[in-house]
């Protein structure tokens, strides 16, 4: 006589009873399983990249139409909310929290609707100063990088377009490096069996760089292939501006230290005022910018040999 079984027992039997399928009805089902669940991931994937691909393009037009506002303010000196959104094509509300952001980053000053640059006679801080012109640096770095060998002795100076050319310089091998930025050491750690030398001196914390009397002494005693430097501006007339005596003493001397002298400038720096004239666009051998110079400088580049090559 069977044992009674429990319903209980009788359902556990049955769910825990292996499936009797054939090998190829469980190959088939494997397959469907898989290939759904490969098409469900592709499909995130591909969604995830839309995603990301339409961020990346927003963000760049954001930095581009933020960059045209700093020109716009550099060149005009102050404008209404209402000018800049005419010029640029958006609305006076994106235009607004366009200002917003700038003004927070200290770039612009906000005022009675409109907005102006930051005062003349100061630089913006650095950590701002990256936010300007970001991809356009990343072209001058490159370019740069392409014109310098493996192998190349280099005085690099201060500022973000430098900064921007130390790291598309990292990719190099061997190169000998003097410079007073400890941004421009930083984007170098990892350049292979690179030897870099930094400037002494008193450390200027909002810029972590030195441009003192010990730094221009520094760059004095070296005698490299290329001196890669910057400037706060150039004016109408092709001269060389900066903020304080100190930057300038600095870039002079790192100026000199190159047999080939190289000026990289994004458009924001053409025609912005700055308190001090140091030299002219005919003092450098290539002048390496983002956007296109105006004729009268391009003229005179020309006329005294100074080559210009346009990111």
């Amino acid at each position: 006589m069977e044992t009674p079984v429990s319903f209980f027992e009788r359902k556990q039997i049955r769910t825990t009873r292996p499936l009797e399928t054939s090998r190829d009805s469980q190959m088939t089902f494997r397959g469907i399983w898989q290939n759904s669940y490969i098409a469900s991931r592709l499909g995130c994937s591909q969604n995830v990249g839309k995603m990301e691909a339409r961020t990346k393009m927003s963000q760049s037009d954001l930095d581009r139409r933020r960059d045209r506002i700093v020109t716009l303010l550099s060149t005009y000196g102050e404008l209404s909310a209402q000018a800049m959104s005419d010029m640029l094509g958006v609305t006076v509300q994106t235009l607004r929290a366009d200002l917003r952001a700038l003004d927070d980053a200290r770039v612009v000053r906000r005022r009675h609707g409109g907005a102006s640059l930051v005062s003349v006679s100061e630089n913006i801080s650095y950590h701002p100063r990256q936010a300007v012109s970001k991809t356009e640096k990343a072209r001058i770095g490159a370019v740069v990088a392409g014109l310098l060998p493996d192998g190349a002795t280099v005085a690099l100076g201060t500022g973000t377009t430098v900064e921007a050319v130390a790291r598309a310089l990292a990719g190099h091998e061997k190169l000998t490096v003097a410079t007073n930025s400890l941004h421009a050491v930083m984007a170098l750690q990892a350049a292979p069996g690179a030897t870099v030398f930094l400037a002494g001196g008193k450390l200027r914390m909002r810029d972590l760089d030195l441009i003192g009397a010990e730094s221009a002494e520094f760059f004095a005693s070296m005698r490299l292939d290329h001196a890669v430097f910057s400037v706060g501006g150039i004016s109408e007339d092709g001269a060389l501006l900066d903020f304080n005596l100190d930057e300038i003493r600095a870039r002079k001397a790192i100026s000199a230290a190159g047999a080939q002298r190289i000026l990289v400038v994004d458009h924001v720096k053409v025609h912005r005022p700055a308190p001090h004239a140091w030299g002219t666009i005919a003092d450098v051998d290539l002048i390496v910018c983002g956007g296109h110079l105006p004729e009268p400088l391009r003229d005179k580049a020309a006329r005294t040999g100074t080559r210009i090559i346009e990111a």
